[in-house]
């Protein structure tokens, strides 16, 4: 019994160490196969809502999807086995989206004929931002963060102008154009205004007045300015939120060469290799 109870503690060790560490071969190799199959999922969910090809390979993508259902099935329940304390993980952010990814091919057998199934087989797609975890990324993704937070505020007031310049100008062309041109209400025109402003161009509703068409025109050019601006105050913000790191504070990895790393750093930033 002891014995028994000792071959499933060491499994469990060692299943631990394979999902949850990113820095050995075999947890490296589980994520590059957990990501090749959640890239796969998505395509089948993709390919299934092709006519022609789901008639022909109907048969085929159910068997593979169970396939990576049961896969990811036994995936959910090793996380929480191998882990101390298995409610951070069943309710945190990517427990659920791990549990709700399994569940359409399960309930299937209850629900039949609904389409909402493959939109939540979709969200596997989510899973992918637990590469971000990384060793490789972790920094990165640190700045990228930072960055976003530094510059929530400037963020918030440039949508607030946004917005008010889409009333003003839905307002306006509702006066110019008028009911008889297609700004057939006010959210019409603030709808036209978003759509121009942000250089989609629907073409759905146009002014026709020489007024409307040079007040559309200068909506145009506005636009192009309104989106370099958000993309403007986040790159600032991550070039002055990145780490200026001295040569005599760095560590080089043996395993890729890459030198940027503190003294302290345990795992290469790169490669994930020992220090």
């Amino acid at each position: 019994m002891q014995n028994n109870k000792s071959t499933y503690q060491k499994f469990i060790e060692k299943a631990h160490v394979i999902i949850y560490g990113t820095n050995t071969i075999a947890g490296r190799l589980f994520d590059l196969i957990l990501l090749g199959l959640i890239l796969l999922s998505v395509l089948l969910v993709m390919l299934e809502t092709v006519k022609d090809f789901n008639q022909k390979y109907h048969s085929f993508i159910i068997v593979c999807e169970w396939i990576i259902t049961i896969f990811f099935t036994i995936e959910y329940i090793l996380r929480i086995l191998t882990i101390k304390r298995p409610k951070n993980y069943i309710f945190s952010f990517y427990g659920l989206i791990d549990l709700i990814s399994i569940l359409p091919m399960y309930l299937s057998f209850f629900i039949s004929g609904t389409s909402i199934f493959a939109v939540i087989r979709a969200l596997r797609l989510l899973r992918l931002f637990k590469i971000l975890n990384h060793p490789q990324f972790n920094n990165h993704s640190k700045h990228l963060k930072e960055s976003l937070i530094a510059s929530k505020g400037k963020i918030v007031i440039f949508i607030y102008f946004v917005m008010i310049s889409t009333i003003i100008i839905g307002s306006v062309m509702y006066v110019v154009e008028g009911e008889e041109n297609g700004f057939t209400s006010i959210p019409t025109s603030i709808y036209w205004a978003i759509v121009t402003l942000t250089t989609v161009g629907y073409g759905d509703i146009s002014p026709v007045t020489p007024l409307g068409q040079f007040i559309a025109s200068f909506v145009m050019i506005m636009g192009y300015g309104i989106i370099a601006v958000p993309t403007g105050i986040i790159s600032a913000e991550f070039a002055k939120n990145r780490p200026i790191i001295k040569e005599s504070e760095t560590k080089v990895c043996s395993n890729c060469g890459s030198h940027e790393h503190y003294i302290n750093a345990k795992f290469c930033q790169d490669c994930g290799h020992a220090l």
